[in-house]
C-alpha cells in the first residue's frame, strides 16, 4: 500500500509521486443508482486501498431510502465487495467505515438538506474534514436546478475561510445548446466555474492520457500527424449490449447526443488539438477549445452522415431482440441506437482531412478506438501483383477493451517472390506495466478531491459540442426514421455508403 506521505527529500513537483488528497469528504446523491454501486463506492475503497485518501475522509450518502448509517454502510460494503479493483482488506475497510454517514430525504426536502449540513458540520469536527466537501450528483438532470438551489439555501455551496466546495456532474450535460446553457447557468449560480467538475469517464481512462504522452513526449509521430500524411481518422465507440431496461434513460436520446457530444468529441479534440504550452489545466483547455471551435460538420448531411436502429438478430450465439421490442420502448419509437457523423477541422494542420465518428449498440463487439489513417505512399516501385494486398499505414489506439496501440505497416512476406503485406507492431498495456491501470472514475475522482481540472470538460467545450452536434440532430428529425441494421452487425448499409463515397471504408476493429 502507498503510504501517506510523502518523502521531503524528493522534489515535490516529481510528477512520478503519487498525490494524495487532503482532509475532505464526498456527499453522493443518487446513492441506490448501479453507477454508484458498481463503479463511485468501488473506485473510492480502491483509493483508500491505494493510501491516496486522507486518514479521516468522509462519505455521506443521499437518498429517499429509510435507512440508518449502519444500512448505507452495508450498501457499500457489499459494492466494494462486488466491484472493487484492488483486493479486498479488513483493515482499509474498517478505517473508511468510520467515515461512512447517510442522510434520508427528497430534493425538496428543507429538513433533509438542513439535516445534511448539520452531518457535514459534525464530519468536520469528528473526522477532520476541514471544511472541504465535494457533491456528487449521479442524478437525473431534470434533478440538478432543486439539488443545486437546496445546497445553496442550506449553506453547503459556499466556501469560506480557505475551505472548498465542489460539485460533480454527471452526462448528459443537456440535451442542446440551448438546455446545455440554461443548466450551465444555474450550476454556476450557486457554484463558481473553477468548482464545476463535468465527469466524462473517458477522459480517465489511461489510454486516453496516453494519447498526449504519445504526440508530445515522442519525435516520431508528431511531424507526421497533419493533413499532408494523414488520409482521415476514425473514432469509434462500438458496443454489443442492447439497451433492455434503459428505455427510461435512453429514449428520446439517442446514441448521438450519448456518445457523440461528449466522448467522441472529447477524443476528437485530443487527437487534434496543438501542442499546449503546459499541461497546466488552463493550456490544455485553450487548445482543446481551439480544435472544437475549428470543427464543423462536413456536408451535405444525407451523404455525410448516417444513423440506425438495431433489430432482432444473433450476437454470441444468443437470439436477441431489437429496440422496438425492448422492455419500456414504444413501438414506433425513432431513437437511434447507431450515429456516424463526418467533421471537418478548418485548421492549417487538418484542413481537409475528414474525422469519421461513429457509436452504436449491438454492435459486432465491444471496441473503442481512434485509427489515424495514412495516405498511401505516392509512389511504390513494385509490380502492382506484389502490393495488391497492401493497404493503408494506421496508427491504432485502442482505449478499450484491449488497451494498447496497434502500428499497422506493410512488410515483404518470406519467400524468394518480392510480395507485400500488411504486418501489425502492437503495444498492450497488460504486458508492458506490471501495475494494472486504474479505473477511470479512480483517477477522476481524485482529480476532484484534488482540484485538478485537466481531465474535465468546462461549460466552453460543452456549449461548443452542442453547437457541432445540433444541426445533425435537427436534420435528421426533420428527414425521416433511423435505418434498421441486424444486431451482431456493424450498422447500417448507409455507413458503409457514407465512407464508399469517397473510396475508403470502416475499420473492422
Amino acid at each position: 500500500m502507498t503510504r501517506a506521505f510523502t518523502n521531503p527529500l524528493r522534489d515535490p513537483r516529481d510528477k512520478r509521486l503519487p498525490r494524495i488528497a487532503g482532509p475532505c469528504g464526498l456527499v453522493i446523491f443518487g446513492v441506490t443508482g448501479d453507477l454508484s454501486r458498481k463503479k463511485l463506492m468501488p473506485a473510492i475503497y480502491d483509493l483508500a486501498n491505494r493510501g491516496l485518501l486522507p486518514p479521516g475522509f468522509a462519505l455521506v450518502g443521499f437518498a429517499r431510502r429509510d435507512w440508518a448509517d449502519e444500512d448505507f454502510m452495508q450498501v457499500v460494503h457489499d459494492a466494494v465487495k462486488a466491484h472493487a479493483r484492488t483486493p479486498f482488506r479488513e483493515a482499509v475497510w474498517e478505517r473508511l467505515a468510520e467515515g461512512i454517514r447517510f442522510v434520508q430525504g427528497t430534493f425538496d426536502d428543507d429538513n433533509a438538506f438542513d439535516n445534511l449540513a448539520a452531518v457535514v458540520e459534525r464530519l468536520d469536527n469528528e473526522r477532520g474534514t476541514g471544511g472541504n466537501h465535494a457533491f456528487y450528483l449521479s442524478i437525473p438532470p431534470s434533478a440538478f436546478p432543486v439539488v443545486c438551489k437546496q445546497l445553496a439555501r442550506a449553506g453547503l455551496s459556499q466556501p469560506d475561510n480557505g475551505r472548498w466546495r465542489r460539485v460533480v456532474i454527471e452526462k448528459p450535460f443537456g440535451h442542446d445548446l440551448k438546455s446545455a446553457k440554461e443548466l450551465n447557468e444555474i450550476v454556476n449560480d450557486v457554484f463558481p466555474e473553477e468548482s464545476v467538475f463535468r465527469i466524462d469517464h473517458y477522459l480517465g481512462k489511461e489510454t486516453v492520457q496516453n494519447i498526449l504522452a504519445l504526440r508530445f513526449a515522442n519525435q516520431l509521430f508528431e511531424p507526421i500527424w497533419n493533413a499532408n500524411y494523414v488520409d482521415h481518422v476514425q473514432i469509434t465507440m462500438a458496443e454489443d449490449i442492447g439497451l433492455g431496461g434503459r428505455a427510461g434513460y435512453y429514449d428520446g436520446i439517442g446514441a448521438a447526443r450519448d456518445v457523440i457530444q461528449n466522448h467522441l468529441l472529447q477524443l476528437l479534440a485530443l487527437t487534434a488539438m496543438e501542442e499546449p504550452v503546459s499541461f497546466h489545466p488552463r493550456s490544455l483547455r485553450i487548445e482543446k477549445l481551439k480544435v472544437l471551435e475549428a470543427t464543423k460538420p462536413v456536408g451535405p448531411l444525407n451523404e455525410t452522415t448516417a444513423r440506425g436502429q438495431y433489430t432482432g438478430g444473433w450476437q454470441g450465439g444468443q437470439k436477441v431482440p431489437g429496440l422496438l421490442e425492448e422492455e419500456g420502448f414504444a413501438t414506433d419509437s425513432t431513437t437511434e441506437t447507431y450515429a456516424a457523423i463526418t467533421l471537418g477541422v478548418d485548421t492549417r494542420r487538418w484542413a481537409g482531412v475528414p474525422f469519421y465518428l461513429r457509436t452504436g449498440k449491438r454492435l459486432g463487439r465491444r471496441v473503442t478506438e481512434i485509427a489515424v489513417v495514412f495516405k498511401r505512399a505516392p509512389h511504390l516501385p513494385f509490380d502492382d501483383t506484389s502490393t495488391e494486398e497492401l493497404g493503408q499505414n494506421a496508427l491504432v489506439i485502442r482505449v478499450q477493451p484491449d488497451e494498447g496501440i496497434t502500428l499497422r505497416f506493410g512488410s515483404k512476406v518470406p519467400g524468394t517472390t518480392m510480395e507485400v503485406r500488411d504486418v501489425s507492431m502492437d503495444f498492450a498495456y497488460g504486458h508492458a506495466f506490471t501495475e494494472s491501470s486504474p479505473e477511470a472514475y479512480e483517477r477522476l475522482l481524485l482529480d476532484v478531491l484534488l482540484g485538478e481540472p485537466s481531465l474535465f470538460p468546462n461549460s466552453n467545450e460543452v456549449e461548443r459540442s452542442w453547437e457541432i452536434l445540433d444541426p445533425v440532430i435537427e436534420y435528421w428529425h426533420k428527414h425521416g426514421k433511423p435505418e434498421p441494421y441486424p444486431a451482431g452487425t456493424w450498422g447500417p448499409e448507409s455507413a458503409d455508403e457514407m465512407l464508399a463515397r469517397t473510396g475508403r471504408h470502416w475499420r473492422r476493429p
